[in-house]
């Protein structure tokens, strides 16, 4: 279902599985490990950025602010032109898609388009996704590249705390070694079964996310 081409084979399975996402996410608190790195955020001089390849807002809902986030594989609260006939890009605030559980097909109008009235998909960066638009994704990169100038300028120490990056997807965890190398910062990485780092200066935690931040801040 990560595929642009599963809105074109069959929009309504694609909706089902998107839409219920959808909800879920919507209908779901984060842990209060968000709420402690916020806390500890907002303790600190140069304060915090959020990288991360999830898409389910959860850092918002925490508390995060936009301008401190950057999500590097977009975000299903998010919507965008399937074609793309522009690189528009709206809210899902008042999307709701109705579900027949039982065939787990979407009922009803599906999410369109508002400039040319064809089928909208999630703002998310798929597998063989040539028709993502990123201009969101790359305003928050902007953002994380002058927070980094920032914090470089002032020559403030920094930590970089990994939580949750497999090896299977490793865009996180090869961000987060070239940023600590750059900055010649310890990495803490958080990860229950993928725990291992080969940096000089880095701390690995085999443990669940919530479980190392409740012991840590």
């Amino acid at each position: 279902m990560a595929n642009p081409t599963s809105f074109l084979r069959d929009p309504r399975l694609a909706w089902a599985f998107y839409g219920h996402r959808l909800e879920c996410y919507r209908n779901t608190d984060p842990h209060p490990g968000y709420s402690r790195l916020l806390r500890l955020t907002g303790t600190k001089r140069g304060g915090g950025f959020v990288v991360t390849s999830n898409v389910d807002g959860a850092f918002q809902k925490a508390g995060f602010q936009d301008a401190q986030i950057y999500e590097i594989h977009g975000s299903i609260h998010q919507l965008q032109c399937c074609s793309p006939c522009s690189d528009a890009i709206w809210s899902a605030a008042a999307v709701t898609v109705a579900i027949d559980q039982d065939a787990f097909r979407a009922d009803g109008l599906l999410p369109t388009c508002p400039t040319c009235g064809k089928l909208a998909r999630p703002n998310i960066l798929m597998f063989s996704d040539g028709s993502w638009v990123a201009d969101r994704s790359e305003a928050q990169r902007r953002r994380f590249q002058q927070w980094l100038a920032g914090v470089d300028s002032v020559g403030d120490q920094m930590v970089v705390v990994e939580i949750g990056a497999g090896t299977s997807l490793p865009s996180i965890r090869r961000l987060s070694e070239r940023i600590a190398g750059h900055f010649g910062a310890p990495l803490i990485r958080i990860n229950p079964r993928e725990s291992q780092c080969g940096l000089t200066k880095s701390v690995s935690l085999p443990m669940a996310g919530l479980e190392a931040l409740t012991q840590l801040i």
